[in-house]
């Protein structure tokens, strides 16, 4: 069996940074952050729905970029964790053996790209297809997510760069395929099971 890859050589000490400056950080910040990097994906899930409500309103073909937002982003997660399945990066905080906020992840459970980073970039680049303002406010959303994952110990910076880059380019590529086609594809979806979905009654 191939061996794990050990990241600490290209931004460990970046990491030890970071996490010690989380465990010198005020008790209430460490809490905030760590709430944030466990449930705040729950965030991207609220302004996918948004923007779909946002986008009935607009007609047909934008519902259809809307509605595709949550499957874009399901890709670019499936495409990030062949990436990580691939790669076989141990975790800094098994390599480097620190204390961090959050309790690190068992072997095996492979720290390159960040999944959480790349399921919120792709959300974010994903939804400015459909709503400007709803995709900025998930661009800087994501932005903290992937700077969470660092700060609670459980990523090399280099991960959260490179989720953020694999999210990030999947979607905008597939967005915009989808987006070229959201006539056409509206077009088919009238008659078929989504069509309550697809306009404002």
């Amino acid at each position: 069996m191939t061996p794990a890859y050990d990241g600490s050589s290209v931004d460990g000490s970046a990491y030890s940074d970071v996490v010690d400056l989380a465990h010198r950080a005020p008790g209430w910040l460490d809490t905030l952050i760590s709430a944030w990097s466990s449930y705040g994906l729950a965030l991207f899930a609220l302004l996918m729905l948004a923007a779909w409500w946002r986008a009935r309103r607009a007609g047909t073909p934008a519902v259809v970029t809307a509605l595709a937002v949550p499957l874009i982003t399901l890709l670019a997660f499936g495409i990030d964790l062949l990436v990580k399945l691939a790669v076989r990066e141990d975790r800094p905080c098994q390599t480097l053996g620190v204390p961090t906020l959050e309790a690190c992840p068992a072997p095996g459970d492979w720290s390159f790209p960040s999944n959480h980073t790349a399921l919120a970039a792709a959300a974010a680049v994903a939804l400015l297809f459909v709503s400007r303002r709803l995709g900025a406010v998930a661009l800087v959303a994501a932005v903290l997510m992937a700077a969470s994952r660092v700060w609670v110990g459980v990523h090399y910076p280099h991960d959260v760069l490179a989720g953020f880059l694999v999210g990030a380019l999947v979607a905008a590529a597939s967005a915009w395929t989808v987006r070229r086609s959201q006539n056409t594809l509206a077009d088919r979806l009238k008659s078929g099971p989504l069509r309550p979905l697809l306009a404002a009654t």
